[in-house]
C-alpha cells in the first residue's frame, strides 16, 4: 500500500491564476493547469534563488519530491510560453500557512513591508500576500 501523500506548505496563494496570450480565444484544448505546489516550487527555485533543498525545507516535503514538482512545473510553463497556451494555476494538495505569529518559512510572503527572500538580494517580492484571502479548489491532481 502506498504512502499517503504529504501536503505541501505554502505561503500563499498566487494575486494571478491565469495568463496567456491576449487577444486570441482559447478552447479547453489549448489550456494548462498548474498546481498551486507547482507555482510555489517556480517561485521559490526561480525567483527566490532558493536551491531544491532549501525549497524542501520551506514546504515540509523531501528533495527528490520538490525535484519530480518543479520538472513537471517547468515543462508546463514551457508549453504554455511555447504553443501559446492560457496557463491557469488551480488545485494540487497542499496547505497555507497559517496566520500565527511563526512564519512558514524564510521566504513567507506574509512577513510584510521587510519583503520577502532570505536577504540575499534575490528576488522581487511583493512583500504581503494580497491572495491570502482568496481560496482556489483545493483538489488532487492525478
Amino acid at each position: 500500500m502506498p504512502r499517503p501523500m504529504k501536503r505541501r506548505r505554502v505561503c500563499c496563494l498566487p494575486d494571478n491564476v491565469n495568463f496567456g496570450p491576449l487577444g486570441m480565444p482559447q478552447a479547453e484544448s489549448n489550456q494548462v493547469r498548474m498546481t498551486v505546489d507547482e507555482y510555489e516550487t517556480i517561485r521559490l527555485i526561480d525567483l527566490e534563488g532558493f536551491t531544491q533543498e532549501e525549497c524542501a525545507e520551506q514546504m515540509n516535503v523531501g528533495r527528490t519530491t520538490v525535484q519530480a514538482i518543479y520538472a513537471d512545473a517547468r515543462k508546463k510553463l514551457a508549453d504554455a510560453l511555447v504553443n501559446g497556451k492560457l496557463l491557469t494555476i488551480d488545485g494540487g494538495k497542499y496547505q497555507l500557512c497559517d496566520d500565527s505569529d511563526d512564519f512558514c518559512g524564510p521566504a513567507c510572503r506574509r512577513r510584510g513591508s521587510q519583503g520577502y527572500g532570505r536577504g540575499r538580494g534575490r528576488g522581487g517580492g511583493q512583500g504581503q500576500c494580497r491572495g491570502q484571502g482568496r481560496r482556489l479548489n483545493q483538489r488532487e491532481e492525478h
